[in-house]
C-alpha cells in the first residue's frame, strides 16, 4: 500500500539516514530521494512535506548541489537542515558567505520569536552546529526565529509560507529537544498523519509477500543474522512451505555459533537445512593475507554452494534480509553515491536468475528489530552484536589458518561470556576479539614465552555509521584479560583498542 511521505532531499549528509528514522520514529513514512527530484515528481508524491538535509559542499560555489527552484512554489512545508537552509537563503535571494568563527559542536540556542515550531520547548537549550558557512542576509519576506552566538539567523522562516531552516541539526542526539522540535513541524506545520506502525507493516507486507509470490517456491540463506532471519519469519507466516532456508556454515562463525543458531531456527519452525563447507572456504583462503580478497573468496564461494542448492529447490524468488541503509549506501535510491557495494544488494540475483524478494528494504535496523518482535523472534537473537558476511576471516589478520581460528575462537567467547555476565553485552553495539599478525615476548611461570597478541574491540553507536570506544571499566578490561591469558593457549598479550570510527572503522579488516 502506498503511504504519504515525508520526502528527504540528500545533498550528501551524514545524517541523511538518521532524519529518515527520526521521521518514522514519530510515527511518518519518510523516504530519502535525490536532493535533484522534479517538482513534478514530488507533486505526484505527494508528500506531506520535504525536509532538505545538510550536505558538505558549499552553495555559493560552482555546480553546487541545489534544488529544483520550483520546489517552493508548491506550497508543501519545507524544513531546511544546515546546507538546507543555506540553500532556501541562497536559492531565494540572500546571502550565504563563509564564516569567519566556524561552528562545530555544541552552541546555546536563543528564541526570538513564537512560534509553533517551538511549542512546548524553552526559550533557551543545546543545539548541535556543524557549519563553516552561515547566512549573512536574510531572502525578502523571511525573519529570524532564533539564534546562536555565531548564527544570528539559526532558523529562518517565511512569513507567509510554511518554509523554514535550522542551522544545527535537529536530528541527532547532542540536540537538546531536536525530536520534539521534528515533531513539530511534522504535526503544527506540515499538519502530518501518523501512518507508520510496525504493526501495520507486518499485516500489509504478509499480504504483499502472498500476492507477489502466489504459487511459487522462495528459497533464502539464512546466516543467524537479525535481517535475514526476521526476513525468513516474516516470509514463512505468508506462504509457509514455499520457503526452503539454507544455512551455509563456512567455518568461519564463533565458537558453537553455528549450534546455537540452528537452535533459534528450530525454536522458530522456520524449514532449513545446513550445509557444512568449512573445508572448501579454509582450502581457498590459504594463503590469502589482503583483506578484500579474502572478503572476495569467502562472498564467491558462498555463492557457489548456495548456487548448488537453489538449483537443486526449483525456487522462482530469491529472499533477502535487505535493508533500506544497504539500498541507500549502494546506490539504490536513484541519484545517492555509491559508498560501498552490499552482498545483499548485488550478486547472486544475476548470477542466480532468481526474482529478488525483499521484504525489509524499507526498515532501518531497529524497525527491523520492532518486526522481529511481533512475529516472537527470541529476544537473544534480536539483540546479538553485528557479525561481518566474512566472518573471522577478517578479524584474524593475515592469512586464515585452522589454528588460529581456534585461537580467537576461544579468546573471543571469553570476552563475550564476560560482557554479558557483568551486565555489559546490550549496553555496547558490537564487541569482538581481533588475532593480530605479530608476537611478543612475555613470562609465564617464570618462562620466557614468544606468543600471538590478541586485541579487544567495544564500540558505542546508533547505527554503526559512526561510533566511538566503548569505556568499559578496567576492572572488568582486567579479569577479561587474565582470563584469555590464563585459559587460551598461544597468546600471552591482550590490548584494548580505543580508536573512533572516524577515522578507524570498527572491524580491523
Amino acid at each position: 500500500m502506498i503511504k504519504r511521505p515525508t520526502l528527504i532531499l540528500n545533498f550528501g549528509s551524514q545524517y541523511v539516514q538518521l532524519i529518515a528514522r527520526r521521521v518514522r520514529e514519530l510515527g511518518v513514512y519518510s523516504e530519502i530521494v535525490p536532493y535533484h527530484i522534479s517538482h513534478k515528481e514530488v507533486r505526484e508524491r505527494n508528500p506531506y512535506c520535504l525536509i532538505f538535509s545538510g550536505g558538505p559542499a558549499s552553495v555559493y560555489e560552482q555546480d553546487a548541489p541545489l534544488p529544483d527552484p520550483e520546489l517552493y512554489n508548491l506550497n508543501i512545508p519545507i524544513l531546511g537542515i544546515c546546507y538546507g537552509l543555506q540553500s532556501i537563503v541562497h536559492q531565494l535571494g540572500g546571502v550565504v558567505e563563509r564564516s569567519q568563527k566556524q561552528e562545530y559542536g555544541r552552541a546555546k540556542l536563543k528564541v526570538l520569536k513564537e512560534d509553533p515550531l517551538f511549542e512546548g520547548l524553552p526559550k533557551e537549550f543545546d543545539v548541535w552546529m556543524s557549519h563553516a558557512d552561515k547566512a549573512v542576509r536574510l531572502p525578502e519576506g523571511f525573519e529570524a526565529l532564533a539564534s546562536s552566538e555565531n548564527s544570528p539567523y539559526a532558523v529562518i522562516r517565511h512569513r507567509n509560507k510554511a518554509i523554514y531552516g535550522v542551522q544545527f541539526h535537529p536530528e541527532v542526539a547532542h540536540t537538546q529537544y531536536g525530536k520534539e522540535l521534528l515533531r513539530n513541524f511534522l504535526f503544527k506545520v506540515a499538519q502530518a498523519q501518523r501512518n507508520w506502525s510496525m504493526g501495520n507493516f507486518v499485516e500489509e507486507k504478509i499480504e504483499e509477500i502472498k500476492e507477489e509470490v502466489k504459487d511459487a517456491k522462495v528459497i533464502c540463506a539464512l546466516s543467524g543474522g537479525v535481517d535475514s532471519t526476521v526476513a525468513a519469519l516474516l516470509t514463512y507466516r505468508a506462504i509457509g512451505n514455499q520457503l526452503t532456508c539454507v544455512f551455509v556454515n563456512h567455518g568461519l562463525l564463533r565458537k558453537g555459533e553455528a549450534e546455537e543458531v540452528e537452535g533459534y531456527f528450530r525454536r522458530m519452525e522456520l524449514p532449513f537445512y545446513r550445509v557444512d563447507a568449512d573445508g572448501l572456504f579454509l582450502e581457498r583462503l590459504r594463503g590469502v593475507e589482503d583483506p578484500e580478497e579474502k572478503r572476495r573468496i569467502v562472498g564467491h564461494t558462498f555463492v557457489e554452494v548456495f548456487e548448488r542448492e537453489a538449483q537443486k529447490s526449483g525456487a522462482e524468488f530469491l529472499l533477502q534480509g535487505t535493508l533500506y541503509p544497504d539500498v541507500v549506501e549502494s546506490a539504490g535510491v536513484p541519484g545517492a553515491k555509491v559508498i560501498k557495494t552490499h552482498h545483499n544488494v548485488g550478486g547472486l540475483p544475476e548470477r542466480m536468475r532468481l526474482r529478488l524478494l525483499e521484504p525489509l528494504r524499507e526498515l532501518f535496523k531497529d524497525e527491523v528489530r520492532q518486526v522481529g518482535r511481533l512475529l516472537g523472534v527470541p529476544e537473544e537473537l534480536l539483540m546479538r552484536h553485528p557479525f561481518p558476511g566474512p566472518g573471522l576471516a577478517i578479524r584474524i589478520l593475515g592469512e586464515v589458518k585452522g589454528e588460529d581460528l581456534e585461537i580467537l575462537r576461544e579468546a573471543d567467547h571469553i570476552f563475550i561470556e564476560e560482557l554479558k555476565r557483568w551486565g555489559l553485552y546490550n549496553k555496547v553495539w558490537q564487541a569482538f576479539a581481533v588475532l593480530l599478525p605479530v608476537k611478543s615476548v612475555g613470562v609465564m611461570g617464570d618462562v620466557r614465552t614468544y606468543e600471538r597478541v590478541v586485541g579487544l574491540r567495544a564500540v558505542d553507536s546508533s547505527d554503526g555509521m559512526t561510533a566511538d570506544w566503548s569505556r568499559l571499566p578496567y576492572e572488568f578490561l582486567d579479569h577479561v584479560m587474565r582470563r584469555i591469558i590464563n585459559e587460551v593457549e598461544g597468546i600471552n598479550r591482550v590490548v584494548y583498542d580505543v580508536s573512533s570510527k572516524p577515522p578507524a572503522t570498527i572491524e580491523w579488516e
